[in-house]
């Protein structure tokens, strides 16, 4: 039986408005559009991720073959090291103490970093051997890891997000010696 004429059945051989084609096309664009937008920030992430490492990698690698001149403030000036890092990063910063370790404090730097300015902070063994401590601001201050490991052309890098900061410990010697200071420094950075 055919419908009434009041429900205001459909016929079948009204073309559709052009408009909807315009809108349902401009909607399956701005869907690619914004998935285009995420896959990039994502990469973006993970670069950045990868990216500060290499750079304490590359810092260490620059500074502590030096003699003379291996940090800009010595040990001997470790309060006026803290206090000028701490203002130049916008926070206050620790110098981990690491001689249950082995290791005493040569002094640290600034360097510049991809998003502003950076310490780090030098460290040497009774024979010679030093390890650097490079730490940044952390960007996204809700964001925490855990100890991660990257190796650079022969420096080990294990490095860590905590609140605010970002540490990355560096040295020329192999893993397990970094991960038996790693967490001496990380046990003194966290309060």
């Amino acid at each position: 039986e055919p419908l009434p004429s009041r429900l205001g059945a459909a016929r079948r051989d009204r073309p559709q408005p052009a408009w909807r084609y315009g809108a349902l096309a401009a909607m399956f664009l701005l869907g690619i559009a914004i998935g285009w937008q995420l896959h990039a920030y994502r990469a973006d992430q993970r670069n950045e991720s990868l990216a500060w490492p290499r750079r304490a990698a590359i810092a260490h690698v620059v500074y502590s073959p030096e003699v003379r001149h291996p940090v800009e403030v010595g040990a001997e000036q470790e309060a006026h090291l803290v206090a000028w890092l701490s203002k130049r990063l916008g926070s206050p910063l620790k110098v981990p103490q690491l001689a249950a370790v082995g290791y005493a404090l040569v002094g640290g730097r600034l360097l510049p970093g991809e998003r502003g300015p950076v310490a780090q902070f030098m460290y040497q063994d009774g024979r010679g051997q030093r390890l650097t401590l490079y730490v940044r601001i952390n960007p996204d201050p809700s964001r925490e890891t855990a100890f991660q490991f990257a190796q650079e052309r022969g420096v080990g890098v294990f490095y860590w997000l905590d609140r605010r900061l970002g540490y990355a410990l560096s040295g020329e010697v192999d893993k397990t010696e970094l991960l038996r200071v790693a967490p001496a420094v990380h046990r003194q950075l966290t309060p």
